[in-house]
């Protein structure tokens, strides 16, 4: 016999004995408009949605920030004031330089010159230390035939501010227009992380030659070789997306042990650099010893580099 509801809801069997049927359950005051109860689950899922997705987008960002302050120092290693061996500027001959950047930030450098040099050079330096590490380059270059201005960068040494891949081109301009003043024809030089500054500076400003000691490519590629994630975040310093740009003769440095920048980085750069160029091979060189493993022949070579510019 067909199944017949009771008063209260029940469903009898063909026994007789009641069966609750399956009801949907919902909490609504008496008379309340079905069509806003049945909508409002979907209200709520979209709204806990939503904050999800915020959640989800406020970690993303908390993440990404996290990546670029971890990026940053590991481009940026800097020995404040009254870290390095400031002692030793009487023994090397240099005076202080006071510069102001185009920003304001106050900078400091070391110049060393001599009236029989022919050129004056702005040396830029890596990522790490200051000018106090840098006696060895300074008696190389003066050594070769050029006066030699070496600026620690802002949060370097005893310059204000902190370091930036912006505010370091705008430090190299403010070296750049002091070396200018001194009327010799303008070498820019760069070691490391200081090369893409000097490529940046050189494609910009005329100058009378490049010098570029253990240059990479570009900041990605550096990254790259640290993490997989690295590159997310750096995407900076590309010498070689502007090298092509140089109108100076150029002098590429690189030792073949070199542990940091690889070697064939170097001779990519140089690769995609245009005529005039030269590619010197330091046998034996690491990252941090190249003037050190070639002695001598470093001002060797750096007049040898002098004597066929213009």
């Amino acid at each position: 016999m067909s199944a017949a509801l009771d008063q209260d809801g029940f469903k009898a069997t063909a026994e007789g004995s009641p069966r609750r049927p399956f009801r949907l359950r919902y909490n609504a005051a008496p008379g309340a408009d079905m069509v806003s109860v049945a909508r409002q689950p979907s209200s709520v899922r979209r709204r806990r949605l939503l904050g999800g997705l915020a959640a989800g987008l406020a970690l993303m960002g908390c993440l990404y920030g996290g990546l670029c302050w971890w990026a940053a120092g590991q481009f940026y290693s800097p020995w404040r004031y009254p870290r390095g061996d400031w002692a030793q500027q009487r023994a090397l001959g240099v005076r202080d330089v006071w510069l102001t950047a185009a920003d304001g930030v106050h900078l400091h450098g070391w110049w060393r010159a001599a009236p029989a040099n022919r050129f004056a050079t702005l040396y830029l330096h890596g990522n790490g230390y200051n000018v106090t590490t840098r006696a060895d380059h300074i008696r190389g270059i003066t050594a070769a035939g050029s006066d030699v201005l070496v600026i620690d960068y802002r949060g370097y040494g005893k310059s204000d501010g902190r370091p930036s891949e912006r505010g370091l081109y705008t430090d190299a301009n403010a070296g750049y227009r002091y070396v200018v003043s001194m009327g010799k024809p303008v070498i820019i030089q760069g070691q490391s992380l200081g090369t893409a500054v000097a490529v940046d500076l050189a494609v910009r400003r005329p100058c009378a030659g490049l010098v570029l000691e253990m240059p990479f490519t570009s900041g990605r590629d550096i990254a790259r070789r640290v993490s997989p994630l690295a590159p997310l975040v750096v995407w900076g310093f590309d010498s070689r997306a502007k090298i092509s740009k140089l109108r100076a003769p150029l002098l590429i440095m690189h030792g073949d042990q070199d542990q940091m920048v690889p070697f064939s980085m170097g001779r990519e750069l140089f690769a995609a650099a245009p005529e005039p160029k030269q590619f010197w091979t330091v046998p034996g060189a690491g990252h941090g010893n190249l003037v050190q493993v070639a002695g001598p022949a470093y001002a060797e070579r750096l007049r040898s580099f002098y004597e066929t510019l213009k």
